[in-house]
C-alpha cells in the first residue's frame, strides 16, 4: 500500500477542516465553538497579559534602578566635591584668622622686625641626660635667621632659635626644662625666673617673699638678662606656693601659647640678645 505524500496529506486535512467549518457555520454551531474556544483561552490570555505587564514593570523598574544608581553616584560625587570645598574654605578662613591675629600683633609691637615661619614639625626627644621639646620651622640662615632670636605668636612667647640650617631652624620652647626666662608679674611687678617643666607647664621661681602674687596674674618677660624683649606674654598664674621659712616663693604658670597646635610663628630678627657670658679665668695669687 502506497503512502500519500506529506504535502497531499496536509492538503486533504485542510480541505476536511474547511468542509467541517462550512458545515458548522451552516448549522449555526460555529459560534458555539467560538464561545467554547474563547472561554478556554481567556484565562490564558489574562495570564499572558499579566505576565507581559509584569515583565514591562520589571524592565521599567530595572531601568529606574539604573538611573537611580547613576543619579546617586552623581550626588555622591557632588557631595564629595562640596566637602572638599568646605574643608578648603574652612582652612582658608582659619589661616586668615591666624594671619590677621599675627598682623595685629606686629602692628601693636612695631619696634621689632619679624620673619614669618611655618611650623614643619614638633619634636619631643629624650636622651639619657636631657629632655627636649622644640619645633622645626621652615626658615634658616638663608632668610636671616640666627641663633637666640626670640620666637613668638600673637598669644605670646614660644621660645628662641637654638640651631640654624640653610632653610630650617630649631626652636627651643619655653616649656623645655632647659629653658629659662626672666619674668615679672604684670600687676605687682614682682620678678622671678620662669622655667620649663615636663608636661607643658611653667614654674616661676625666685619670687621675693615680700611681693604679692595671686592666681590669675599675668606673667610677662621682664627683659632682664637681655635674652628676650620686655613685655611679651608668657602665661597666667594658676597656683602660688609660699612658705614663710623659704627665701623665695613660687608660682605655677599656664602658658598662653598652645604648643600642641602651633602652625605659624614669628621670629623677631632685629632683637640683639646680650652676648653669652663666659667664665673668666680666676687669678691665683703668686706664692
Amino acid at each position: 500500500m502506497k503512502r500519500l505524500p506529506s504535502g497531499s496529506l496536509s492538503l486533504l486535512v485542510l480541505i476536511a477542516l474547511a468542509i467541517v467549518g462550512i458545515v458548522l457555520n451552516e448549522t449555526g454551531q460555529l459560534e458555539a465553538l467560538k464561545g467554547v474556544a474563547l472561554h478556554l483561552t481567556t484565562p490564558l490570555q489574562s495570564r499572558l497579559a499579566t505576565l507581559t505587564s509584569s515583565l514591562s514593570d520589571l524592565t521599567q523598574a530595572a531601568r529606574d534602578l539604573s538611573e537611580l544608581r547613576q543619579r546617586n553616584e552623581e550626588l555622591e560625587a557632588d557631595n564629595a566635591r562640596l566637602i572638599i570645598e568646605n574643608v578648603r574654605l574652612q582652612e582658608d578662613r582659619k589661616e586668615n584668622e591666624r594671619l590677621r591675629a599675627l598682623l595685629n600683633f606686629v602692628q601693636t609691637n612695631p619696634d621689632y622686625d619679624y620673619r614669618g615661619a611655618e611650623v614643619r614639625a614638633r619634636v619631643i626627644g629624650r636622651d639619657p641626660t636631657n629632655f627636649q621639646s622644640y619645633l622645626i620651622i621652615d626658615v634658616g640662615s638663608e632668610h636671616g635667621i640666627a641663633r637666640r632670636m626670640p620666637v613668638v605668636t600673637e598669644r605670646g612667647l614660644v621660645g628662641r632659635i637654638s640651631e640654624v640650617g640653610p632653610n630650617w631652624s630649631k626652636v627651643l620652647l619655653i616649656i623645655d626644662p632647659s629653658s629659662s626666662v626672666s619674668a615679672l608679674i604684670q600687676t605687682t611687678r614682682a620678678t622671678g625666673t620662669v622655667r620649663g617643666q615636663v608636661g607643658n607647664e611653667l614654674l616661676m621661681d625666685l619670687i621675693p617673699q615680700k611681693d604679692a602674687v595671686h592666681k590669675g596674674d599675668i606673667v610677662l618677660t621682664s627683659g632682664m638678662g637681655g635674652n628676650f624683649p620686655k613685655g611679651l606674654i608668657i602665661g597666667q598664674v594658676t597656683e602660688v606656693y609660699q612658705r614663710d621659712i623659704e627665701m623665695f616663693q613660687q608660682a605655677l604658670v599656664r602658658p598662653t601659647v598652645d604648643f600642641e597646635h602651633l602652625e605659624i610663628v614669628l621670629v623677631i630678627t632685629n632683637f640683639q640678645p646680650l652676648p653669652l657670658e663666659t667664665p673668666e679665668a680666676v687669678e691665683t695669687p703668686e706664692s
